[in-house]
């Protein structure tokens, strides 16, 4: 399995394939359409991300010490931005979670092309993340 760390880098290399940024949000997108789907039992309030301007539901499942992220966004964008983070930690142990940066996210220059709304929302959907991996961490000690 690969590390956070790994998959990060990897992320950072696709998007250095792009151009422009015109590109790079149409890859959002295609990530954004082979997330692998919320059930529908999780698209409640209980499991929205405050903060976001769009609605974005997050869910975690823990198998073999492992989490498991779903998620939905009824917009595209914010559907390709939380694509990208479950792909950067979910198969992952809730400690390497917790001590995992985000600095990729600044190296494909994800940040500064959000308007400040959306970038709030990228703050928020990490904080969940690892507020998920907090969760299940005291569940596993």
């Amino acid at each position: 399995m690969e590390t956070i760390q790994e998959v990060q880098e990897e992320i950072v290399e696709e998007f250095s394939m792009f151009e422009d940024w015109m590109q790079r949000y149409e890859y959002m997108i295609e990530l954004g359409k082979s997330l692998p789907l919320i059930d529908a039992q999780y698209k409640t309030d209980d499991y929205i991300i405050k903060g976001c301007q769009s609605k974005v539901w997050v869910h975690a499942d823990l198998e073999d010490d492992k989490l498991i992220f779903t998620a939905d966004s009824d917009a595209i964008i914010t559907k390709g931005i939380i694509a990208i983070l479950i792909r950067a930690f979910s198969h992952q142990h809730p400690d390497a979670i917790l001590e995992a940066g985000t600095e990729f996210i600044d190296k494909i220059g994800l940040k500064e092309h959000l308007s400040p709304t959306r970038a709030n929302g990228l703050v928020s959907m990490i904080k969940q993340l690892k507020m998920y991996a907090i969760a299940f961490k005291t569940q596993l000690n």
